[in-house]
């Protein structure tokens, strides 16, 4: 269990084995990429396919963890988050996600920065981030969902489903859990007949041209999840998450700007 991964005919498969739900520590976000990274530097790899084992595609970041170390977790989440996302829409060969399940938060914003998502009839992706007390990975949704959408999402917390991202482009393709990961593997073989040279410099050239630069932007929204860490509003939020209760807004500052100097 963990983070494993495979090389067979071209293609390298990461597999995300994290019980229950594949929440992610600050050492596991590390691990996913390192191994999508090592993935696309080997010269007989020409596509990764990115899955996961259980009930959930990925839940996110470890919250418990967070909640217990404080400051340290929570920058040690933030920059492995940022690491392992950037790994996947770095690599040097394309990335294909598969979806099952639950994928939500950080899920977001690894499936957000693959070149490619396909995805299980079940699956459902949401960013429960502003319950959370936290902000992010609205950079990578925004690659989903057209922005009133991504917005929506953000303010509600809403998740929606695999045949609703479809309606917006989102999605390849969306199958049986049971023909997810042999849906994927296929297109990643077609794509491993190719040439890996040109492979590899289409994908240069097409990150050359993307609109909005997802490393500024990803880090630039994880300013304000520390800002709502040290204002005192993500420890509650989160605390009502690890003890399954309902949030006391009263703890915690609301609609109350800093003085301006």
């Amino acid at each position: 269990m963990g983070i494993t991964a495979t090389t067979d005919a071209g293609v390298a498969e990461i597999v995300l084995d994290k019980p229950p739900v594949n929440a992610f520590t600050v050492a596991d976000w590390y691990a996913i990429a390192d191994a999508v990274t090592a993935a696309g530097r080997d010269p007989a790899v020409t596509a990764v396919v990115l899955r996961a084992e259980g009930r959930a595609f990925c839940a996110g970041v470890d919250i418990k963890e967070i909640q217990a170390e404080g400051d340290v977790a929570l920058v040690g989440a933030n920059r492995g988050c940022y690491a392992a996302f950037n790994a996947v829409y770095d690599c040097q060969v394309p990335v294909i996600a598969a979806v099952q399940g639950y994928c939500l938060g950080g899920g977001i914003g690894l499936v957000g920065n693959a070149d490619i998502v396909v995805a299980s009839s079940d699956a459902v992706f949401g960013l429960p981030e502003v319950d959370r007390g936290a902000l992010g990975a609205a950079t990578h949704l925004s690659r989903l969902v057209p922005q009133q959408v991504m917005r929506m999402m953000v303010y509600t917390c809403r998740n929606l489903s695999a045949e609703e991202l479809a309606r917006y482009g989102a999605l390849l393709d969306v199958v049986p859990r049971e023909q997810l990961r042999d849906t994927a593997l296929g297109l990643a073989r077609d794509i491993a007949t190719r040439n890996g040279y040109v492979i590899r410099r289409a994908k240069e050239s097409l990150n050359g041209i993307d609109p909005v630069d997802v490393h500024k932007s990803y880090r630039y929204e994880q300013g304000f999840t520390y800002e709502l860490h040290v204002s005192g509003v993500a420890d509650e939020h989160r605390a009502a998450f690890v003890e399954k209760r309902d949030r006391d807004d009263s703890r915690t500052p609301s609609g109350k700007e800093p003085a301006r100097g």
